[in-house]
């Protein structure tokens, strides 16, 4: 394993992208705690802390955003409303003709898309930054902090929506720079170091329910097993996958054989979204839920507010709707995004293509139902298991009373951007002929064609 660090440093390609990637995550880092401009931080993060406005919707937010948000900082939207946008366009791709001739073209294609997406992204943001504004008008002065916003005004109101949007912004261009001069997907890495950053406060507010008796060490316990349980498997779905059997015929040319049959397998991961699929469906039910949240104004009796009541309770975190909502969000990006990296006719024409075929079943259309029938499967047994990791610890913490926010989601979310980062660590080291960093076990990747 030393000799294995040794190798990240000694490729000097490889040592650049790392430095520029932890370099860019320390920006982000710095960047969470520089407060929005005419807000009192202390006030709002007091009201959240006595009023429990920090937990729920909060604070997966607050998790995501690695504490931004509780700080009320420049990121205190995070990366998260670029992601909502590009579950948007990449849905509207698939219905929207237009936008899909436009996503065969190629780069060109892509990069128009990839503009619309960041148009949009901007839109997001001051729709939630306004929304924001609603809801730190209609909170009380803080006890001993004193009020949010010492005097509201119009240019106040402005330069907040401002400098949160231009706080997202920067951050989506911070995550493409790391993914094209650093290792992994930048966006992912964001919501990572996020993540990361706020796992020793939690596990600090852990230790002082213990020590004063709110929760006992049998539980404690029980609630580690349940965690490193989930994280092995995590580890075994995003790495396991289903071999199906390939034969290649003999070949020659003038008569001589060059070429002997050659028996093979085709794998097919158990889950090809990875990551994707938890920060899809997490996304896309954080932002109707943190809308209605900042609109929703206590003992006021009018249609909308008595709305906002009905559907804040229905779809609070631990209520049957909201479990039922999030496991079928899982199981659709499941689909959806092995769908996407996923074509089981092309891949069946290219067997044909070279004389390729499964033993028992014609080439062609009939390869691509079978391949298309087993991908099928395996793909639901990987989102249940993705499910049953997103919600049980989540489940068994609130049982506990532990307020621990790194649960099912998080632990998806950090196990799968890892394993990604260390794909990309193996494949440089390989590609420059250095021993890769697991010597035992090799990663397998996410797309293998």
């Amino acid at each position: 394993m030393n000799e294995a660090f040794r190798n990240l440093f000694a490729l000097p390609e490889l040592r650049t992208r790392i430095l520029f990637t932890l370099g860019m995550l320390a920006v982000f880092r710095l960047g969470s705690h520089v407060p929005v401009p005419g807000v009192n931080a202390r006030a709002l993060t007091e009201l959240m802390q006595t009023s429990g406005g920090g937990g729920g919707v909060f604070g997966m937010m607050d998790m995501f955003t690695g504490g931004a948000l509780s700080r009320f900082s420049v990121f205190s939207l995070g990366i998260m409303p670029y992601i909502s946008t590009s579950i948007i366009m990449q849905l509207m791709t698939t219905v929207v003709p237009a936008l899909e001739r436009l996503s065969k073209e190629g780069d060109s294609g892509r990069r128009k898309i990839n503009q619309w997406t960041r148009y949009g992204t901007v839109i997001l943001c001051v729709v939630q930054g306004t929304a924001w504004l609603q809801y730190l008008k209609n909170l009380p002065p803080a006890r001993f902090a004193g009020p949010v916003v010492g005097e509201w005004s119009l240019g106040i109101e402005i330069l907040i929506v401002l400098t949160i949007t231009t706080g997202t912004v920067f951050l989506m261009w911070l995550g493409e720079q790391i993914s094209e001069h650093g290792v992994g997907n930048g966006m992912s890495l964001l919501i990572f170091s996020g993540i990361v950053a706020r796992v020793p406060f939690e596990i600090g507010a852990t230790a002082k329910l213990v020590a004063v008796g709110e929760v006992t060490f049998l539980e404690l316990i029980i609630f580690i097993a349940i965690m490193l349980s989930m994280t092995a498997l995590a580890i075994v779905s995003q790495q396991a996958h289903r071999k199906i059997p390939v034969q290649y015929p003999q070949r020659s040319r003038g008569g001589v054989p060059v070429m002997g049959g050659v028996a093979t397998s085709l794998p097919l991961k158990v889950d090809y979204s990875g990551v994707i699929a938890v920060i899809f469906a997490s996304s896309l039910l954080i932002l109707p839920t943190w809308m209605a949240r900042l609109s929703h104004v206590e003992n006021v009796n009018t249609p909308m507010q008595n709305f906002l009541t009905w559907f804040l309770d229905m779809f609070s975190q631990g209520k049957p709707l909201y479990e039922v909502v999030y496991g079928a969000l899982i199981i659709f990006f499941c689909y959806f995004y092995t769908a996407v990296v996923f074509n089981p006719t092309d891949v069946a024409e290219n067997m044909k293509k070279f004389g390729g075929f499964v033993p028992g079943i014609r080439p062609g259309p009939s390869t691509a139902e079978h391949i298309d029938k087993i991908l099928s499967r395996v793909t639901l047994v990987g989102a249940l298991a993705i499910v049953i990791i997103a919600i049980l610890p989540e489940g068994a913490a609130r049982m506990m009373g532990i307020p621990f926010y790194f649960g099912g989601t998080t632990l998806l979310i950090t196990v799968g951007v890892a394993l990604d980062t260390l794909r990309q660590i193996e494949s440089h080291l390989l590609m420059h002929h250095y021993e890769g960093f697991m010597k035992k076990a090799k990663l397998q990747g996410r797309m293998p064609y």
